[in-house]
């Protein structure tokens, strides 16, 4: 393909086309509708009733998907910049091509191959996460890549891959849990992040069963609960162990299955017991009554399910909070059940699929570790190259973007699909990194924070322009279609690195159409835990998605005569997929769940004098992670046009402001200000500010890079701060 053709195209543009929402991890089914209108919206959504997960319901960010698909919004023409500090300024493919891979090449000779570094995204398609590790790996030689998933659901990843020896975020259908009878939902806020999936909840109360949730802040979901946990930021960890303890003083630990299905029990209930319920009330603020009442409910129910999310997960102790929920499902029998476990609800589009197949640092296709011999073999194999050429595991997201630009760090870095600017923690720091760069290439579809401060940026195709796979959080691979083309001179992003590794002399290797791509992934991907190897694009459109772990080929048990041979060979059948894991056995060596040997510490940043207040952080309904797309969007816009920070009324008396005024908001990293919104629905120790926004609003520049020492993962959900009016 030559530099000035554009991207595969798009079915025709009369046919209607069923796809996905281009949000979070629910991946929403919708169809869309072409109108043929280039300078309006090109395409119309309509529902399609007939995927499972949302059976038609959309909210309003899917609803309003297409506006970001309309002109004048999203970039369309490569941009360069002379010089640094100067103004970008268009220019042809070929310029902005050779800029970039000079950059590249310039920086690799000069500082060695690991000061180039590759930065990705949650919601890239499973082929161009696939492609941009084995881009980094191959084209690039380097170890540095890693992505913004590191900050989505790496807790919650390292504590499944520790308990369960295998990580998906739903080890079951959503659907199962609208027939369990009770889930305890932990620092979510699904009304506002996943509209579609509070419908399960609802459904499981119509049948009988009971809703916890622990957040700080009274939210629409905490409105539907049953019972509201309202701990202070930080203290997730001390309340599962106090409420293990509970279990364990009333009797109710499943001893049967504990000693059947688990190993480590004697450590995890020493350290429960030295949580007491009023050492728990101390730490977390949550009464002891309510304490007992949630075991209750919980061990009441004959099935049951914790699910967590970044609440708990987003802190420098994330793994074992994550460990500590884990173990309450363990000791109470609701794991490796039918309608009972523990999972996560991953919010990216594609957080899970997104680490799964290479851009995590320390890991390569199918969820294999970079570190195993045998998982290098097979995947240089598939790579055609050698295993000792592959790098080995590089640093974590945030580690990366701290050491931009220095002596040991990152020279030259290529960012797809993120933007830092705004959703890294420490923003104001990170920020300062990228612009000490020797370069900066980045590839998106509009012009984020980020792509601003770049030296070449590559405009890419966006969903409704593109095909490709992404994998939802209950591990359903699903095949979102292209529907129109795209405009100008617009590229898919697998085209932009087929034509990057071409000029770092890797002309084979980078193919650009994604089902050729897929099948590439499927081979990589073959006997790792997330083996792909037996989906297919027509699969996936037959049966509405397929589970992994799909192998290429399932063993017809059935059909096997009951006095054969051992050895004798089974029929091999087309594998169904897995939607349900750990029903027979766990993930790991004895197929034994693990329990985690942890205890209550405190956050990394505690309020003091100086910094009396805890800091949390979210999102908002109307917006999206760093609201790059959702803030083009006139009608979120309009529901949700800026900052604000929350607060209690006794705390807003107490500093002389009233709602709507402007207040100050100062952490040991920096300073944001927005307009107060006074609420009876936080605790008077606590603030909240969403994180979707750039500028003097920006909760990201107050937040606390401290990072949990397994997953890396920083701890954005807790940190000190002062709140002040100005003047």
């Amino acid at each position: 393909m030559n530099a000035t053709t554009t991207a595969t195209p798009g079915a025709p543009v009369d046919t209607p086309v069923d796809t996905h929402c281009p949000y979070c991890s629910l991946q929403c089914g919708m169809r869309l509708r072409p109108t043929g209108d280039t300078a309006g919206l090109p395409v119309e959504i309509v529902e399609r009733p007939r995927f499972p997960v949302n059976k038609g319901a959309l909210c309003g960010k899917g609803h309003n998907a297409a506006a970001v698909l309309a002109a004048g919004v999203r970039l369309t023409t490569p941009l360069v910049r002379d010089e640094k500090g100067g103004p970008l300024r268009e220019a042809g493919w070929d310029e902005a091509l050779d800029r970039a891979a000079a950059a590249f090449t310039t920086a690799g000779v000069r500082y060695g191959r690991d000061a180039v570094g590759v930065f990705g995204g949650g919601g890239l398609t499973n082929e161009k996460a696939y492609l941009l590790g084995k881009f980094a790996r191959v084209a690039l030689r380097t170890s540095r890549i890693d992505y913004n998933g590191r900050f989505c659901m790496s807790s919650a990843a390292a504590a499944h891959k520790a308990a369960f020896g295998l990580d998906r975020g739903l080890p079951f259908p959503l659907a199962d849990v609208a027939r369990t009878g009770c889930v305890l939902l932990v620092g979510s806020n699904l009304a506002d992040t996943m509209p579609p999936a509070v419908r399960y909840l609802r459904e499981m109360q119509e049948g009988g069963g009971k809703l916890i949730v622990v957040d700080p802040r009274r939210t629409r979901t905490a409105d539907l609960a049953d019972l509201h946990l309202a701990a202070a930021p930080g203290t997730d960890l001390a309340l599962a162990l106090g409420l293990l303890h509970l279990v364990i003083a009333g009797g109710h630990v499943d001893e049967e299955f504990v000693a059947s299905r688990t190993t480590g029990y004697g450590a995890a209930r020493e350290a429960a017991m030295a949580h007491w319920p009023e050492r728990v009330e101390a730490l977390t603020g949550v009464p002891v009554a309510q304490l007992r009442r949630a075991v209750e409910l919980f061990v009441g129910a004959g099935s049951g399910m914790v699910l967590t999310a970044r609440g708990p997960e987003q802190q420098s102790k994330g793994v074992d909070t994550v460990g500590a929920w884990i173990n309450l499902c363990l000791a109470t029998g609701r794991a490796g059940r039918p309608l009972s476990g523990y999972g996560c609800l991953t919010g990216q589009g594609n957080g899970q699929g997104g680490r799964e197949h290479g851009q995590k640092a320390d890991q390569l296709p199918g969820y294999r570790s970079i570190t195993d011999p045998e998982a290098r073999q097979h995947v240089a194999a598939v790579w055609g190259v050698d295993a000792e050429d592959l790098p080995g595991p590089g640093v974590s997201a945030y580690e990366l973007l701290d050491t931009l630009g220095t002596e040991d760090g990152v020279r030259a870095l290529f960012l797809m699909g993120s933007n830092p600017v705004v959703s890294a923690p420490r923003a104001r720091h990170v920020t300062e990194r990228l612009c000490a760069l020797d370069a900066l290439v980045v590839c998106d579809v509009v012009l984020s924070e980020t792509a601003a401060l770049a030296d070449v940026v590559l405009p890419s195709a966006q969903w409704a322009e593109e095909t490709g796979t992404m994998t939802n959080l209950e591990g359903r691979v699903i095949l979102r279609q292209a529907a129109i083309r795209p405009p100008g001179q617009v590229r898919t992003d697998l085209h932009i690195m087929h034509e990057l590794a071409a000029r770092l002399g890797r002309e084979k290797g980078f193919p650009y159409d994604p089902e050729e791509v897929f099948a590439e992934l499927r081979e990589a991907s073959a006997g790792g835990q997330a083996d792909y190897s037996g989906i297919s694009y027509e699969r996936i459109r037959a049966e509405d998605g397929v589970f992994w772990p799909c192998p290429a080929t399932g063993e017809d048990h059935a059909a096997r005569p009951a006095m054969s041979a051992p050895d004798a060979p089974r029929p091999s059948i087309p594998h169904p997929g897995t939607p349900r894991l750990f029903l027979d056995a766990f993930a790991t060596p004895d197929g034994r769940a693990r329990f985690a040997d942890v205890s209550h510490r405190p956050a990394a940043e505690e309020p003091d004098a100086d910094y009396p207040l805890y800091l949390t952080t979210g999102r908002v309904l109307a917006q999206y992670q760093s609201g790059a797309q959702t803030r083009r969007t006139p009608a979120l816009n309009g529901a949700a046009p800026g900052p604000f920070v929350e607060l209690h009324p006794r705390l807003a008396d107490r500093i002389g402001v009233r709602d709507g005024e402007l207040v100050v908001v100062t952490s040991r990293r920096g300073r944001a200000s927005a307009p107060a919104k006074v609420t009876s629905t936080i605790r008077p120790d606590t603030v909240f500010m969403p994180f979707h926004w750039a500028g003097e609003g920006r909760a990201n520049t107050l937040t606390n890079p401290a990072l949990d020492p397994t997953s890396r993962m920083p701890e954005f959900k807790v940190c000190a701060v002062r709140v002040e009016k100005t003047s």
